[in-house]
C-alpha cells in the first residue's frame, strides 16, 4: 500500500540546508519521510512515501534487491510531494542482534586544578570504543549514566568541576557489522548517502516519551511487526534496553493457523476485529471469512478471535515483565510503561498490559512535536519510529551540510554535467561525536475490509 502526503504550496520557498530526511526501514513497512524545523521549534513535514516492506525479516535485510526497491519507491513519493531531490538520509537499525552491556570507564587527569571540559568526558566515551567485543560485533551508541569525580559520586554533569580521576558508569549497545553494512548497502544502491544510524527503539522515544516520563521511570514497548523493543528511562537516562524476538506478526501467524485462513486474511482479521482482551469482547459477533475458490466460507468468533491474540500477547508480556525485572528498575517506574509500534493499536491492549504487569500504560502517539496542519495519518503509533529519526536528525542538522537539493538546480546540473561536491563535514564530526545516537518493526496501514 502507498501512501503519501499533500505538499504545502509555502514549501518551495523554504531554504534545502534546514531540509532533513529519514527512512525507517521496518519489517512490515518502509517509511521516508522529509521534514524542517519551524520558527516555534516545531516540525513540519514536507514529504512522506510509505510502502510495503517485503525484504526485511525481524528487523533485519533479508533481500537485498526487494528492499532496495522498496526504500526507492519510498523515497521517490517523499520527493515528488517535497518537490526536492534528497542527497542524504538518515535511517534506523534494528533486530534480534541489537545487546546491551554496561561498562565502567576512568580517567586519570593530569591537572588537579582545571575544570573538567567536554574534551575530558569525550575521552571516556572514546575509551568505551576500545573494549573487546565478540567477532562480528560493533557499538552503536554510548550511553553515559552517572559520572564520579574524585570521592564525590552519582554526578550527572561533571563538566565545570575540579578534580583527578573522572569515572563513569556507561551503558553500551551493540550490533553485528552486517547487518549495519547490510542497511548501507541498500540505501547506496538507491543512490544516497547514509548520514546517520539510529537504534530505532531510541528514535521511538524521543517521539513519543516526555521528558518528565524519562525523569520519573519509564518503560518504552515498541511492538513492531518482527520484534518488540524495551528501552527502560530512569532519571532522564536509558537504563536499559532489550529486544524481545516476538512481535505483530506471531500474532497474525497464530490467527492463521488457529482458524485455517490465509495470511492476508488472518492480517486483517487481526487488525479490523482483533482485541487484547478477551473478557472486554461483549457483543462476541460471528465474523464470517469467504473460503477459497468457491470452498464455503468459515467463521469464527470476536471472542475465540481475542483469545488466540490474548494469549500469544501475554507471552511477549512475560517477556517484557522479565526483562523489567531483570534491569533492577522495577520498582521505579513511576510513569510506568508506554506502548507504540504497530502492534501497539489492538484493542484494550493498555488495559492487559496493566492487569498482566502491574503497571498503568497508555500508548504512544507521536504528534506532540509536530507542527499544525500535519496528514492526520502520522497520528498512529506506527510512525514513531520514522518522526523519531527526524527529529534527531534536525538535531544533528544544525552543524551539517545541505542535505536535499532543489529539483530545478539538480535538472540544470545535469545539462552543464556538473555534480554536487559535499561540503566539508569537519565541522559536524565533533557534534556527531557526542550526539552517538545511531529498530523498528511496525505493523503495516490496515486494509479496509476482506
Amino acid at each position: 500500500m502507498l501512501e503519501s502526503v499533500r505538499p504545502n504550496p509555502m514549501d518551495d520557498a523554504r531554504p534545502t540546508s534546514d531540509i532533513v530526511v529519514a527512512v525507517d526501514i521496518g519489517t512490515t513497512k518502509i517509511c521516508a519521510i522529509a521534514g524542517v524545523r519551524n520558527e516555534y521549534e516545531k516540525i513540519e513535514i514536507l514529504g512522506m512515501g510509505t510502502v510495503k516492506s517485503l525484504g526485511v525479516s525481524r528487523g533485519v535485510v533479508a533481500n537485498i534487491d526487494k528492499t532496495v526497491k522498496a526504500i526507492q519507491t519510498a523515497v521517490e513519493m517523499a520527493e515528488k510531494t517535497a518537490k526536492k531531490k534528497f542527497k542524504k538520509v538518515h535511517v534506523g537499525i534494528a533486530g534480534q542482534h541489537i545487546k546491551s552491556i554496561h561498562h565502567h570507564g576512568l580517567l586519570v587527569r593530569s591537572d588537579a586544578y582545571s575544570e573538567i571540559s567536554q574534551d575530558d568526558v569525550n575521552k571516556l566515551i572514546d575509551d568505551m570504543h576500545k573494549i573487546v567485543l565478540p567477532p562480528g560485533d560493533k557499538i552503536l551508541h554510548v550511553f553515559p549514566q552517572e559520572f564520579t569525580v574524585d570521592d564525590e559520586s552519582e554526578i550527572m554533569d561533571p563538566i565545570g568541576m575540579s578534580g583527578v580521576r573522572l569515572e563513569a558508569n556507561f551503558h553500551i549497545i551493540t550490533g553485528q557489522m552486517t547487518a549495519s553494512r547490510n542497511i548501507l548497502r541498500c540505501v547506496e544502491k538507491v543512490g544516497l548517502e547514509v548520514k546517520s544510524m539510529t537504534l530505532e527503539p531510541i528514535a521511538s522515544a524521543k517521539s513519543v516519551l516526555t521528558d518528565e516520563e524519562k525523569e520519573a521511570g519509564v518503560a518504552l514497548v515498541d511492538i513492531g511487526g518482527g520484534t518488540t523493543d524495551i528501552t527502560i528511562f530512569h532519571e532522564g537516562i536509558i537504563r536499559h534496553t532489550a529486544v524481545i524476538p516476538f512481535g505483530g506478526n506471531v500474532i497474525t501467524n497464530d490467527i492463521k493457523q488457529g482458524c485455517t485462513v490465509m495470511p492476508d486474511q488472518a492480517e486483517k482479521l487481526k487488525v479490523k476485529f482483533g482485541s487484547a482482551l478477551a473478557q472486554e469482547v461483549y457483543d462476541n459477533r460471528v465474523i464470517t471469512i469467504p473460503g477459497i475458490k468457491g470452498r464455503d466460507p468459515k467463521e469464527i468468533s470476536e471472542r475465540n478471535l481475542a483469545r488466540i491474540i490474548q494469549a500469544r500477547l501475554e507471552e511477549i508480556l512475560d517477556y517484557i515483565r522479565w526483562e523489567i525485572k531483570r534491569s533492577g528498575y522495577e520498582k521505579k517506574l513511576i510513569a510506568g510503561i508506554v506502548l507504540t509500534g504497530g502492534g501497539s493499536m489492538l484493542k484494550n491492549i493498555n488495559l492487559l498490559t496493566e492487569y498482566h504487569t502491574g503497571l498503568n500504560a497508555r500508548i504512544g502517539i507521536p504528534v506532540d512535536h509536530l507542527a499544525h496542519g500535519y496528514s492526520s495519518q502520522l497520528a498512529s503509533p506506527i510512525y514513531a519510529t520514522a518522526l523519531g529519526l527526524l527529529m534527531i536528525a534536525l538535531e544533528q542538522n544544525q552543524y551539517n551540510e545541505k542535505e536535499v537539493i532543489d529539483i530545478d538546480d539538480h535538472a540544470s546540473a545535469e545539462l552543464e554535467g556538473t555534480a554536487f561536491d559535499d561540503v566539508d563535514e569537519g565541522k559536524s564530526k565533533w557534534y556527531e561525536k557526542i550526539f552517538t545516537y545511531t529498530r523498528e518493526f511496525f505493523e503495516a496501514s490496515p486494509d479496509s475490509e476482506f
